[in-house]
C-alpha cells in the first residue's frame, strides 16, 4: 500500500499556508509557510497548528500526544523519533550558483545545513533559488533547528554577495 494522504487544511491565504496531512502508516506532518522572510510568523503558525491538532487527537480520543523529555515525540517508528523538524527558506544566491553546486554544498555541510532545488528533494536545481534548510533533523530543539537555519542562511547570503563581485555578477533591481 503507497503513501494515502489525507490533508486538513488549517489556515491557507495567498500569502501563508498551515496544512496537516497524515499519511499511512498513521505518521503526520504539519507544515507552515508563507512568502516573505518572516521565519517567526512562521513558526508561531507552526507552534498553534500543533497545539491545534494536539487538541483535535485529545478531544476525539481522550489521549495527548506521546512526548519525551529527551527524545521528543513517540512514533510507531523508531527512527521518527524526536521533533524530526525540517525549517526552510527559498533564497536566491547567484553567487554560489557561479562558484558551482559542489561548492555550495560544501559549504553548507560546514554549516549544518542542506542545500535543494525548489522542485523538492529529488527535483534538481533550476535558476539561481534554492531550498536551504537544517541538515539536522532529531536530537536538537525545535528553536536550536529554526536558528541554525537562520543564521545559515544568513551567511550564506552575505557570503553571496562577496560572490557575487567576484565573478562580476550584476543583478536588476
Amino acid at each position: 500500500m503507497g503513501n494515502t494522504h489525507k490533508f486538513l487544511i488549517s489556515h491557507c491565504c495567498r500569502y501563508s499556508c498551515c496544512v496537516h496531512s497524515i499519511t499511512l502508516p498513521f505518521q503526520t506532518r504539519i507544515i507552515s509557510m508563507q512568502k516573505g522572510g518572516d521565519v517567526r510568523e512562521v513558526f508561531s503558525r507552526l507552534a498553534r497548528g500543533i497545539e491545534a491538532v494536539g487538541k483535535s487527537v485529545k478531544a476525539a480520543s481522550g489521549k495527548d500526544f506521546l512526548l519525551d523529555e529527551k527524545y521528543g515525540y513517540i512514533h510507531s517508528c523508531p527512527t521518527n523519533l524526536g521533533t524530526g523538524m525540517r525549517a526552510s527558506v527559498h533564497v536566491d544566491l547567484p553567487g554560489w550558483t557561479a562558484e558551482g553546486g559542489e561548492a555550495l554544498a560544501a559549504r553548507c555541510e560546514k554549516l549544518n545545513l542542506q542545500p535543494r532545488g525548489t522542485r523538492g528533494e529529488s527535483g534538481g536545481q533550476t535558476g539561481i533559488t534554492y531550498d536551504i534548510s537544517n541538515k539536522h533533523r532529531l536530537g536538537y530543539s525545535e528553536v536550536e533547528l529554526v536558528q541554525c537555519m537562520i543564521d545559515g542562511v544568513n551567511t550564506l547570503f552575505d557570503e553571496d554577495l562577496q560572490l557575487q563581485i567576484k565573478h562580476n555578477i550584476k543583478l536588476k533591481d
